[in-house]
């Protein structure tokens, strides 16, 4: 069901009455702007659908991981969990308008192509939902609400004003039914206005012209008729998207705002309870939308004030996330800048990698990276783990050049040791380089630094890339056994992975094994199996299937590898190349010389922008002449994706065209078409549809 229709025709009011009287179970998700986060919009989706009837967990282990994808692995899963609900239900989500992020639009889009036997699927917004609605059209699957549908009749214009306490005769009724052609707030809003005394004439004229749908003469009429103090109140807290009495106090600067509170929800004012106790409300949109109106006019200079009273209340009731809102809302770059750097490490921890980005281009947009040093490193270093190495360039320039003296999350005494970890990460200047820099972080980050484990990571990785395995080994020993509580589990993983290449380097395959078995279990339960960096866990574990002659186990693995690869860039070189370098001896070993050519053409490709990798360039080198003497009977195929192709085929999946999936992913629309083709002929497809069907079977995407 598609209920489309501008500010005031009552779409949550008919969605609400439907609920009421149908016979299913629904499943409501009221979105707002903070939910154009992809996991974080499916979560409230996962969680409602649950409440009728629990679904697979595994859905919620790939929301709460950091690195999983959202169009390859999370729409699936919730998707077919949405499919498989036996109980008939109706998942609503309202005001779908609110999402901007183009993954979400997607997202939703293919959630529609699974609603079960017997359930629905209703959106509501301002605009149209975002969903192949022609399609749907055609096949007869689609209900549409409009305008039209929603507007009330002129009996219905009359109930609605004695509902209001307004008594008013049969021709000023049409005339006003008439003024306002059917649109419910406005007939509410006239209502009020004639309540407190305003002449019918006035009411009805207020919706003559063009601009009839939010009338500047009702904003200033109807305020004008309240007491100054309500005015006051209501336009001044229109500021907040939600309200309670001590935060209202706090923003106007007065007392008892939790009575005033109350007062207008008995008055019927617009006023929407959120909660059961009568502490919790919000506006009604559009009412909201009205009040702004009328506070810019009147005092513009005051918003920004508003806006900063709100956060520092929030910061002071421990809601660092709301008051970040505030921050950026009164343009506050340098508070603004403070709370992402506190904040964005455990919304990336959290999987909600899209927030951190908002927040992080929202500093970039004003100007603000140059003076957020610790903001600066987070974001380089997220955009490194999550493959994109672009921003990642962007950031760490953008923190090396605001390399001053901060105020950081994790205790330590300046931002130098927070440099150190990210160019140690990020190895722009070689092996060496990589180990001087982990040193200097060990040497002066705060002892309880939820980074301490990445610092003793890399440090482990540099001396590796240098030969000297004993140290590297002892290294990654000791991060397998310190793993901070608040740091990155995935280190770890990575730590596991390495001793079991040490192992299987030294002819240990008995240790190589259970340092396997370890990194498998911690990324479990973790929930890190969509993580890219996991991908030399899965290189590890092929490996060791096949010395056991396990080859069905070793190809699965490369499979789950191949998922992962196409994040893991030049961003991260030594992860990058080291990867590589293994599946393709696994490939090498399985004969398919293709695949294995494929892979160390891409680790030449980080080689050539990160020439100095120690061993492992000499390890490429030596790959590269047992290659060109290998021949293969494979033809190419599914194991020859290359990492472009594999980032294309997630987005296959959704309701976006080639020219919208370049627009996305920033490449040229004959780039994704010629990927695409050569997608459909590795993948034995003639058609779209076909290639996805196919990846499905093959487990590159989860169905």
């Amino acid at each position: 069901m598609s209920v489309v229709a501008p500010p005031g025709y009552g779409k949550t009011t008919v969605l609400s009455q439907w609920a009421e009287r149908n016979g299913q179970s629904f499943a409501w998700v009221s979105v707002d702007e903070r939910d154009n986060d992809p996991k974080v919009l499916l979560t409230y989706v996962a969680e409602a659908l649950n409440a009728v009837e629990p679904i697979d967990e595994r859905v919620f282990d790939v929301l709460a991981s950091p690195g999983s994808s959202v169009p390859g692995a999370i729409v699936p899963r919730l998707g077919a969990a949405f499919s498989s609900m036996t109980a008939r239900v109706a998942l609503i989500l309202d005001d779908v308008h609110a999402l901007r992020n183009r993954e979400c639009q997607a997202a939703l889009s293919v959630l529609a192509d699974h609603v079960p036997g017997g359930s629905r699927l209703a959106m509501a917004g301002r605009l149209q939902p975002p969903l192949r609605l022609a399609r749907l059209r055609a096949e007869g699957r689609i209900l549409e609400i409009g305008p039209g549908d929603l507007s009330l009749d002129r009996d219905e214009a009359s109930l609605l004003l004695r509902g209001a306490d307004v008594v008013v005769g049969e021709d000023d009724v049409a005339e006003l039914h008439r003024r306002t052609e059917g649109w419910p707030v406005g007939l509410y809003l006239a209502a009020l206005y004639l309540r407190e005394g305003g002449r019918l004439a006035g009411a009805a004229a207020s919706f003559g012209g063009d601009d009839w749908l939010v009338s500047e003469y009702v904003e200033a009429e109807f305020l004008a008729r309240i007491s100054h103090r309500n005015r006051v109140f209501l336009t001044q807290t229109a500021v907040l998207e939600r309200m309670c009495g001590p935060l209202c106090d706090a923003v106007l600067e007065a007392d008892g705002s939790a009575g005033v509170l109350a007062r207008l929800e008995r008055s019927n004012l617009l006023l929407v309870p959120l909660d059961r106790r009568g502490q919790w409300y919000r506006y009604h949109h559009l009412f909201r939308d009205m009040l702004l109106a009328e506070l810019q006019r009147l005092e513009p200079g005051l918003v920004p004030v508003l806006h900063r009273r709100a956060a520092r209340w929030y910061e002071r009731n421990g809601e660092p996330v709301e008051a970040l809102g505030h921050w950026m809302k009164a343009g506050e770059a340098d508070a603004a800048g403070r709370l992402v750097g506190a904040l964005a490490f455990a919304a990336y921890q959290q999987g909600r990698v899209a927030t951190a980005e908002r927040w992080f281009g929202w500093l970039k947009d004003h100007g603000a990276a140059a003076n957020q040093p610790t903001a600066a490193v987070l974001a380089a270093m997220i955009s490194a783990l999550t493959g994109k190495p672009g921003e990642a360039e962007s950031w760490a320039e953008a923190a090396e050049r605001a390399a001053a003296v901060a105020s950081l999350p994790d205790g330590s005494a300046s931002i130098q040791p927070w440099l150190a970890l990210m160019r140690a990460l990020m190895c722009r200047d070689g092996a060496e380089q990589m180990r001087a820099d982990a040193e200097l972080a060990a040497g002066t980050m705060a002892a309880g630094s939820f980074w301490r484990n990445s610092v003793t990571l890399y440090l482990g990785m540099a001396y590796l890339m240098a030969g000297d395995t004993g140290r590297a080994d002892v290294l990654f020993e000791d991060v397998a056994s310190g793993g901070h509580p608040g740091g990155p589990a995935v280190g770890v993983c990575v730590a596991l992975a390495q001793r079991s290449l040490l192992a299987i380097a030294r002819g240990d395959w008995e240790a190589a094994e259970r340092h396997l078995s370890q990194a498998r279990s911690l990324a479990r339960e973790a929930n890190l199996a969509d993580y890219p960096p996991i991908a030399i866990v899965h290189a590890v574990a092929a490996r060791i299937a096949l010395h056991e002659a396990d080859r069905p186990r070793a190809l699965a693995e490369l499979t789950r590898a191949q998922r992962l690869r196409p994040a893991l860039t030049y961003a991260v070189p030594h992860l990058a190349v080291q990867a590589r370098i293994e599946l393709a001896r696994c490939y090498l070993a399985v004969s398919d010389i293709v695949a294995a050519r494929i892979l160390l053409r891409e680790a030449t490709e980080v080689l050539t922008r990160r020439p100095s990798l120690g061993i492992f360039a000499g390890q490429a080198a030596d790959l590269r002449v047992e290659l060109s003497y290998a021949r293969s009977s494979f033809a190419p195929g599914v194991t020859a994706l290359t990492a472009a192709e594999l980032r294309l085929l997630p987005m296959l999946p959704t309701h976006l065209s080639f020219p919208e999936i370049a627009e996305e992913m920033f490449l040229s629309r004959h780039t994704v078409k010629s990927e695409a083709m050569s997608l459909y002929r590795k993948l034995g497809a003639s058609s779209r549809n076909q290639a996805v069907t196919r990846s499905r079977e093959l487990g590159l995407l989860d169905g």
